[in-house]
C-alpha cells in the first residue's frame, strides 16, 4: 500500500469536497447494479511495480458524470477484482476504481498504482503489501512494464 493524495477519503481536507470525492461520487453510482454502500468511502492504493496492468473490459461504466460544481464532467469505471492479505487468507470482493485519467482534472496516480474499493479491511496499512485478483478478461497483470 501507498500513500494516495487523501481526497478520495476526505482526510486531506479540500473545501471543494469537505467528506472526500467518494462521499459525492457515490450518489451518482446507486442508481445502476454498482452497489457501494458496504464499502469504504477511501481507495486503497496498491503500487504493482515493477509489474503493470492493462485495464480491459470493466464491470461498470459511467461516461460523464457532473458530480461536483467545481470540476468538470469525468468517467468513471469499475472493474471486478478481489483483495486478500496473503495466499491463504480470505479473499474480499472489491473494485478497481478508475477515474478516467483523460477527464480526471487534477490528483492523478502513478502508473503503477491501483485504486481500490473494498470493504474496510483490518489488515490494509501503509507499506504492507496484499494479493489482488481479478479476471483475465477484465484486468491483465503483465509481468513486464509497457
Amino acid at each position: 500500500m501507498v500513500t494516495g493524495h487523501g481526497i478520495a477519503s476526505g482526510k486531506n481536507y479540500d473545501p471543494r469536497f469537505p467528506d472526500g470525492t467518494l462521499a459525492m461520487q457515490y450518489p451518482f453510482f446507486a442508481h445502476s447494479d454498482l452497489k457501494l454502500s458496504r464499502f469504504h468511502q477511501g481507495t486503497i492504493n496498491v503500487d504493482i511495480a515493477p509489474y503493470s496492468f492493462q485495464l480491459l473490459s470493466p464491470t461498470f461504466s459511467f461516461p460523464k458524470v457532473k458530480w461536483s460544481p467545481d470540476l468538470p464532467a469525468e468517467n468513471f469505471s469499475f472493474y471486478t477484482c478481489t483483495i486478500a492479505e496473503n495466499m491463504d487468507s480470505d479473499e474480499h470482493n472489491a473494485y478497481v476504481y478508475w477515474p478516467h485519467p483523460s477527464t480526471k482534472p487534477d490528483f492523478h496516480q502513478s502508473p503503477d498504482v491501483l485504486e481500490i474499493l473494498s470493504p474496510k479491511l483490518s489488515f490494509i496499512s501503509y507499506g504492507s503489501s496484499v494479493i489482488l485478483r481479478a479476471s483475465e478478461q477484465d484486468i491483465l497483470f503483465l509481468f513486464k512494464k509497457v
